[in-house]
């Protein structure tokens, strides 16, 4: 089977596609699957259906990373009925079409968790890039638990319309670290080397998501919201290769190992007992987690 990985923006991301080709590569090593690779694709909604529409023509299968397959993918599979498609973070499904969602907002639950229990100013920050549904989430997620811990505490949340962009996300990390933010919760693929140098520069500490990043930069990072994306292309290209595509919308989470919080191990044990204490709650669907936000904007 011909199968097309389908990624917007840069393949080689640090972040959100960086982990989704980890899951490709481990793809393309399974008998009978013959993987394409296509990177770079702009996030417009021409580009995005004039290149899914070209993929679509030259496999079997196409597995789009990213909620932005929400708005493109459903028509292209329409078009194709006798070949296969998949959103990775997608909310569409259809007689060809197949959706699995990592749910991220359970780790930004636990990064604003973290994020109340470890602010010195009382302000902490979200940044991230697109408003695409999983950003969406994650952002009200990680509204919802820096509430849950602390109401008082004032969040500074922004979308700044790039992920790869630097220039841009470092401009706006420093105009919210002076609007008082000593922790930033950023959401950001390769343009998050912008906010790291801005937190580097003004010694205020960073939440990452998706990769470990306590690993990579323990003096930035307190903490990573895990995101395991590569699990959900793995998933997505089995149920394609066994041609059983399922007809609801595929979850993974804290139970299928999916998400996680990595913390700084050098944080006092009571803080890191909570969040695990807080994990639980949430795996179990004891602590529901929101997923909608209607507060203020930031914007510098």
């Amino acid at each position: 089977m011909k199968l097309c990985v389908f990624f917007v923006g840069e393949v080689q991301d640090a972040g959100f596609n960086a982990c989704a080709l980890q899951g490709a590569e481990r793809v393309a090593a399974l008998p009978g699957a013959q993987v394409e690779i296509l990177g770079g694709v702009p996030f417009e909604p021409q580009a995005m259906t004039d290149a899914l529409t070209g993929a679509a023509a030259r496999n079997d299968a196409v597995i789009f990373i990213g909620g932005q397959g929400n708005k493109v993918v459903p028509e292209i599979a329409a078009a194709h009925p006798g070949k296969a498609f998949a959103v990775v973070q997608g909310e569409v499904t259809g007689p060809n079409l197949a959706s699995y969602e990592v749910l991220q907002e359970h780790s930004a639950f636990l990064a604003g968790c973290l994020a109340a229990r470890m602010t010195a100013t009382g302000t902490v920050a979200h940044l991230s890039g697109h408003r695409v549904t999983p950003g969406l989430k994650g952002r009200a997620a990680f509204c919802a638990g820096v509430r849950h811990i602390a109401p008082e505490t004032r969040v500074l949340t922004g979308f700044c319309g790039t992920q790869d962009d630097s220039t841009v996300t470092r401009a706006w990390a420093e105009a919210q670290i002076a609007a008082g933010a000593d922790i930033t919760f950023t959401m950001l693929n390769a343009a998050r080397q912008g906010a790291i140098e801005a937190c580097r520069a003004k010694g205020t500490r960073q939440i990452g998501n998706v990769l470990d990043w306590c690993a990579s930069d323990p003096q930035v990072f307190l903490a990573s919201a895990i995101a395991r994306i590569d699990l959900a292309v793995e998933r997505a290209a089995a149920d394609i290769l066994s041609a059983q595509l399922p007809e609801q919308v595929q979850t993974l989470g804290l139970t299928q190992a999916a998400v996680a919080l990595s913390i700084d191990p050098g944080l006092p044990s009571d803080i890191t007992e909570d969040i695990a204490q807080i994990a639980s709650a949430v795996a179990t669907r004891a602590l529901s987690v929101p997923t909608t936000y209607d507060g203020p904007e930031f914007s510098p």
